[in-house]
This record gives C-alpha cells, structure tokens and sequence, in this order.
C-alpha cells in the first residue's frame, strides 16, 4: 500500500510568510510569520524551518501547494518561482492553489473577498471570474466577515493533496489587474546624428 502523500504548502501574497506540512489529514507543522518585505530572502529558510519542525527533509515531500494569488505583485512570484524551482530540484510536482480556493475550502456557498488597491475588493463564488467592487456582500468569507476555516497554507496542502496525482499546469501567478506601471507613450523615435 502506498503511504499518504507528504505535501508542503505554503503562500507569500500578502505582508507574511505561511507554510504548513502534512501528511494525509495529518498536519505535521502549521507557521506564519507577519512581514512587511523581505520574504524572498526569508523563505527558503521558512520552508527550511517548517520541513525540520515535521521531522522532515525536502526529500521527504511527495508535491508542493504553492498559492498562486491574488495579492502582492512580487510575493506572488517569489512563492511561484520557489514552488518552480523546488518542484524541477526534487523531482515531485508543484501545484497552483489560489487564494479564493483556499480561503473557501470547507465553508459554506458564499463569496470570498480579498482585498485590492484603493479601498476596493476582488469578489468571486467558488469557480467563477473574480470581479472588483467597492462594496462586497455582506455575507462572504475574508476580510472582516466570516473566517475561512483553514489556516491558508493548510488549506493550499490540502487542496494540492487533493490534485495530486492528475494533471496540473505549472503553478503561475494569478494577476487580477494590470501593473501600476504604464509602457511608454507611442512617441516618434528621436535620430541622432
């Protein structure tokens, strides 16, 4: 019989780092870390630090959970880039959890809000688009409503375990907007002589 599927999720969309470990329904290690910056530079050592908490090491892990977004433009990449780079190091796969799914995991049918620039939401029911709007429902799951029931990285291993094994893209940020910043106006080419 095969053992239950050692999974390390973990998300660096927003001012943290959240990592967890588990093993079947079993969670090994559960951690996060409040930071503003600096979570490239910490998140090796964070998963470092989780792996070791469990009892393991990296060649342990069966598949990675990566949250893919939406939030902050460059922790996004950081944890996709890391999920990447790991999954083709160890040879497992690495599999894309968005925030909305992960955040809705175990909850009832309502819609789950996460916070965008300017004091406006992203809005989405489980499977749909997400949509922006200045006023969410009242009813809804995040940002100051009902909780979700899962710690986040706990809920991105559980829904990696619950891929695992069927075919998944190449975990890849999930951008909502466009950049902040604008491409060059179309101005004539300047020739000097």
């Amino acid at each position: 019989m095969l053992s239950d599927p050692v999974i390390l999720g973990f998300d660096s969309s927003g001012p943290w780092i959240d990592a967890a470990v588990i093993r079947g329904d079993e969670t090994l290690a559960l951690r996060r870390i409040e930071m503003a910056k600096g979570q490239g530079e910490a998140l090796p050592g964070v998963l470092a630090d989780v792996l070791a908490e469990a009892g393991l090491g990296w060649q342990d892990l069966t598949a990675l959970g990566v949250g893919t977004g939406p939030g902050n433009f460059t922790g996004i990449r950081i944890a996709t880039a890391m999920a990447r780079g790991l999954a083709l190091g160890l040879g497992i796969p690495a599999i894309g959890v968005t925030r909305f799914e992960a955040m809705a995991l175990g909850g009832p049918d309502l819609p789950v809000i996460v916070p965008a620039l300017r004091g406006s939401y992203w809005l989405a029911m489980p499977g749909e688009t997400p949509v922006q709007t200045e006023t969410p429902s009242a009813e809804a799951i995040g940002e100051g409503r009902m909780p979700p029931m899962h710690p986040l990285a706990l809920a991105i291993a559980q829904l990696a375990r619950a891929r695992h094994g069927t075919p998944q893209p190449r975990p890849a940020p999930l951008y909502l907007r466009d950049a902040d910043a604008a491409p060059p106006s179309e101005a004539p080419p300047v020739l000097i002589d």
